[in-house]
């Protein structure tokens, strides 16, 4: 029997035992050794050959992974593992590191309990740990660290025990303010930060494969004395083979993180609303095999054999090849075709069911995206995961051969059933397909995966960044009229504040929430009470509000005058770039008593025409989409790594000396930083390290606002005077 079958036949005696079950996730900034991590824990596991320096990159399945050397697809894997002569199923899924695929992060934090940091003793924790460490808080995903690269401080540095001692301390203090700062407010967190007392820090070289942790120590008698002596002296064999990385790192997986058991009571109520009387609320706290199904999917990857595959966490009941389940949001029933566990890049099919508490591979879910919620009977669905950032880039996607196009747009939406982060949208007058995305290598990923996957050849535009349009201050109120004359609407806007925005972005605020909820949030949020009983209905980051007393057919007229509303939002009267943050109040409306003279034709102009019409009263203008810079600099070349920022209408905020390298902080527009890369390397002779981050949205300065509206607007091909009331600029 191969070494692999016996693997898969020791998970699924496992599965039916959720004590001893550990569902995690490897998160960290990008290069800090989440992969090579992973490579050990699997040659730990007996599932790779264990040889020499772990640089196998496993789980780093496709080819433009393995060339670049970075992961950009979550990769899930099963593995187990004998801790106190106990055997533990462990499903590890390891994440992208890279900012433009944060979406994969979040995607995968919400099918785990745990989430293993990782964090590179020599760089200390850096922007993209905070935002992991952010994403795996808020989805109610308990942390523990790993400090990788500690032979660098060795071997490069030079440290003794001291030193070595002070620099480790630091980066567990930061990493562990991170982690107080976003649990203060969290009633069923306890005291979640990580120390080496507890056991819930662990040191080591990943790419020489050893580890220590305080309880490893003990167990073998090593002291940090031990390892420097051991690792000067070149003696890393040795040093593997005393404390294996894999035995530290999988022990304290076991002990540290929580099991299914303890981890659903304190996740469900996070990511799903329903009611919490219900048997099915009670099925998924308890992780009950035998209640109805309910399936999460976090992930849809493709098989060219087996077709798309649902990779997600099963919270309650067992899923099963046959069985006919509900998707959310779609009519109909999807059938199970198969169901089984990741073994690294392959799947492995299973004769059985996946049971509550396990993390699933699944096909026949034809109608699933990343996101939905698959179960036995019709219920709330979980949350929507909330990605943090927004897409700011554009590029339009053509086929070269007309042939083709029928392909494109199946691969195109298949694109953005994969990845919920990317957008697509066909523009029906041009015909272009435009695909948005997090950042220039995010869409550079895409588009060749299309040429290389699908075979088909396409050319691809410039990028185009995505502006923003937004009121600035409280407008009069404006009068809509309908084509006949017959129906008017009057609305005033003014702008929505950062609180408020921000909730909604986060999903604390929406529509699908109890009225009475939603209410106390936006209260909270800084909303006076009277307007927020009085919302109707939320757009993107807009919100309308009826202030009407007792019109006569407004109730049926409702859905039209949000239709209209929607359409004037997603195309800003400047230049056709949606709104965002405005407080739309619809304050009076006179509608025509015959339903035939109040239909969509006359209603949703009027709506239209009166929300413009408001916005430019309210000193509407751009905004455009902005980056948080870092940069790594020997200090000779600071100068000249700044001067790329300030050259780039950016701001510099901040600059301190790491280490022996210069830190320059600071923000620049998305649009300036497209090319970034080239310049700073050849302005730096390739020895700055960078980092960019989406930081939201700014005011466009005054001068350069008319020049970029027209410009966007001949590409549109709109027409290039503005309306007359638009007289800001």
């Amino acid at each position: 029997m191969g070494r692999r079958k016996k693997i898969v036949q020791e998970c699924e005696k496992l599965m039916d035992k959720p004590e001893q079950i550990r569902n995690i996730a490897i998160a960290a900034h990008v290069d800090h050794g989440k992969t090579t991590l992973t490579d050990n824990l699997l040659a730990g596991a007996g599932m790779i050959a264990d040889e020499g320096e772990a640089t196998r990159l496993m789980m780093d399945t496709e080819e433009d992974e393995q060339e670049r050397g970075i992961t950009i697809d979550a990769a899930n894997v099963s593995m187990t593992h004998e801790y106190e002569d106990n055997n533990h199923l462990i499903n590890l899924i390891d994440t992208p590191g890279h900012v433009d695929f944060g979406g994969d992060v979040t995607r995968a934090m919400r099918a785990v309990d745990g989430a293993l940091v990782v964090v590179d003793a020599v760089e200390g924790a850096m922007p993209q740990t905070e935002t992991v460490v952010r994403q795996a808080l808020r989805e109610g995903v308990k942390p523990a660290l790993f400090i990788n690269k500690v032979d660098r401080l060795i071997s490069e540095l030079q440290e003794g025990p001291e030193e070595m001692q002070q620099r480790l301390t630091d980066v567990i203090s930061d990493v562990n303010e991170l982690i107080r700062g976003m649990t203060e407010d969290m009633d069923d967190v306890d005291d979640w930060t990580v120390s080496v007392e507890d056991g819930t820090v662990a040191f080591g070289s990943a790419l020489y494969k050893w580890g220590v942790s305080l309880p490893s120590m003990q167990a073998t008698g090593m002291s940090f004395g031990d390892i420097i002596e051991l690792e000067r002296a070149d003696k890393r064999q040795e040093l593997h083979e005393k404390t294996p990385l894999s035995d530290v790192v999988l022990d304290m997986v076991a002990e540290h993180f929580p099991n299914p058991l303890d981890a659903q009571p304190r996740r469900i109520p996070r990511v799903w609303r329903g009611d919490d009387d219900t048997d099915l609320a009670k099925q998924m706290r308890e992780v009950d095999d035998e209640g109805e199904v309910v399936f999460m999917v976090t992930d849809i990857g493709m098989d060219p054999h087996a077709g798309e595959i649902a990779t997600g966490r099963v919270f309650s009941g067992t899923i099963k090849k046959g069985q006919e389940l509900y998707v959310s949001g779609t009519a109909g029933k999807n059938r199970v075709q198969s169901v089984g566990i990741f073994m690294g890049g392959e799947r492995e099919e299973l004769d059985r069911g996946v049971p509550a508490g396990n993390i699933a591979a699944v096909t026949g879910l034809r109608d699933a995206i990343a996101g939905s919620t698959v179960s036995s009977v019709e219920m709330t669905p979980f949350e929507s995961i909330e990605h943090i950032s927004e897409p700011v880039i554009t590029k339009s996607v053509e086929a070269k051969n007309m042939d083709d196009l029928p392909k494109l747009i199946e691969t195109l939406q298949q694109v953005a059933k994969e990845d919920p982060t990317i957008r697509v949208e066909i523009n029906e007058d041009t015909g272009e397909h435009l695909i948005s995305g997090q950042g220039e290598l995010h869409l550079e990923v895409i588009t060749q995966r299309i040429q290389k996957n699908q075979g088909i050849p396409v050319v691809t535009g410039e990028p185009i960044v995505v502006y923003r349009e937004a009121p600035q201050k409280e407008s009069r109120e404006v009068e809509g009229v309908s084509p006949n004359r017959h129906n008017k609407f009057y609305i005033t806007v003014e702008p929505l504040s950062e609180d408020i925005i921000e909730q909604i972005q986060l999903g604390e605020v929406s529509m699908d929430m109890p009225e009475l909820e939603r209410r106390e949030a936006l209260q909270e949020a800084g909303m006076d009470k009277d307007t927020s009983q009085n919302v109707e209905h939320i757009h993107g980051t807009n919100i309308l509000i009826d202030d009407t007393k007792g019109i006569q057919h407004l109730n049926e007229t409702m859905e039209l005058v949000i239709e209209g509303l929607e359409e004037a939002l997603d195309d800003g009267p400047l230049a056709a770039e949606p709104a965002q943050g405005s407080l739309l109040r619809l304050h009076d409306a006179k509608l025509h008593e015959d339903t035939i003279h109040r239909g969509p034709a006359q209603v949703i102009p009027a709506v239209r025409d009166a929300v413009h019409r408001s916005l430019i009263d309210a000193d509407i203008k751009l905004l455009e989409p902005i980056q948080n810079v870092r940069i790594d600099v020997p200090s000779e070349h600071m100068g000249s790594a700044s001067g790329e920022i300030q050259g780039r209408r950016g701001r510099v905020d901040d600059m301190y000396q790491e280490g022996d390298l210069m830190v320059i902080e600071g923000i620049a527009p998305v649009e300036e930083m497209i090319g970034f890369s080239s310049d700073i390397r050849s302005a730096t002779e390739g020895r700055a390290s960078w980092n960019t981050e989406n930081a939201g949205f700014r005011v466009l300065s005054d001068n350069l606002q008319r020049e970029k509206i027209m410009e966007i607007r001949e590409r549109k091909g709109m027409k290039l005077e503005l309306p007359q009331s638009i007289d800001q600029f």
